[in-house]
């Protein structure tokens, strides 16, 4: 029979303290429900807009602090203690510079406690609930998410499944005024049931989440959640490499470094941004989280079926255009080419 130490596993760099130690493995009973895991760095701006609805959402939360600078986990216990949350809130510090997404992950061996792999397994290791939630430090969720979440942790007693989500970044200009993303539509594993078989392996480009594949998967409501992206901040310093133009493993990132430079140049959105003013003194990530996003969801979903296919027809267009300027060059000839509409 095995028991919990069969389940430990060390680092290259032989650091005792942060051997991982998966809670499910030692402990006798796991509460019921969701606990968020935000791993963060330097995420102050955005903390104080992804806790409350987190914390609302779920059992617990444990945020997990790479060495910020800007004050992050005071702030974190900050909003907590303002919510009367304070025990749902658990702050653990991970010391250790972590390889950047690309390149530099991919050159990190996966058992040092460097690796953007690692250092996720030691993570979601503490958890306690029956399931664990990957959160990011910059991802809010909605009224709606809130209100998915917490009628999951009861439906989920009795049945285990994939939890995926969809998330559109809202790239944050000011106080005032952001736009929404509506073109990218990939669903991602979001929750999981805290137990043998799920763990983070090594990928191409960053950590990937390992569970059986037959395994259900459900989804929660669109909208549900957005990706703060504050025009203000360099928003790709999480990667080694920003040549995302070379890998098609990258979709989202080169969509994303696409929206991101226009709108940080000043120049016209790309198809599928949509723009959103706050009609009063409420901060603009408070006004689509609560009010915008359910007050406009059917509207939403025709606007992003519109975006998807406008961005499609471009695409076509473009590759239309491609075609025809090579075979012309091939001739020495002038040949018109097909206009979008």
């Amino acid at each position: 029979m095995r028991t919990a130490a069969d389940w430990e596993s060390g680092n290259l760099e032989r650091v005792e303290e942060f051997r991982i130690r998966w809670a499910w493995a030692m402990a006798e009973r796991l509460e019921t429900g969701f606990t968020g895991v935000v791993r963060v760095k330097n995420e102050a701006a955005s903390i104080p807009f992804v806790l409350p609805s987190l914390l609302r959402a779920t059992e617990h939360v444990i945020l997990v602090d790479n060495d910020s600078t800007d004050g992050t986990p005071d702030l974190a216990l900050e909003v907590a203690a303002s919510m009367g949350a304070s025990n749902k809130l658990q702050v653990l510090h991970y010391p250790f510079s972590v390889s950047r997404c690309g390149p530099e992950h991919l050159a990190t061996p996966a058992d040092s406690v460097h690796s953007l792999t690692y250092f996720y397994n030691w993570a979601f290791s503490h958890v306690r609930t029956t399931y664990a939630l990957k959160w990011d430090g910059d991802m809010v969720l909605t009224d709606v998410g809130v209100d998915a979440l917490r009628a999951l942790a009861w439906q989920l007693e009795s049945a285990e499944c994939i939890v995926t989500m969809l998330r559109c970044p809202l790239y944050v200009a000011d106080a005032r005024t952001a736009f929404l993303d509506l073109s990218l539509v990939n669903r991602e594993p979001w929750a999981w049931p805290n137990r043998e078989g799920y763990e983070h392996t090594k990928a191409f480009e960053w950590e990937q989440l390992l569970w059986p594949r037959t395994m259900p998967v459900l989804s929660l409501p669109d909208w549900s959640c957005v990706e703060l992206k504050h025009l203000n901040e360099d928003e790709f310093d999480h990667w080694s490499s920003e040549d995302f133009d070379t890998s098609s493993r990258t979709h989202r990132k080169r969509r994303e470094w696409e929206v991101f430079r226009a709108l940080v140049d000043d120049a016209e959105p790309p198809l599928g941004v949509q723009r959103i003013d706050t009609p009063d003194d409420r901060h603009v990530i408070d006004y689509v989280r609560a009010e915008w996003i359910p007050k406009n969801e059917d509207e939403l979903r025709r606007l992003q079926r519109n975006a998807l296919v406008r961005i499609a027809i471009t695409k076509t267009v473009d590759r239309a255009r491609s075609v025809v300027r090579r075979r012309a060059g091939g001739r020495g000839e002038s040949v018109a080419t097909p206009s979008a509409t």
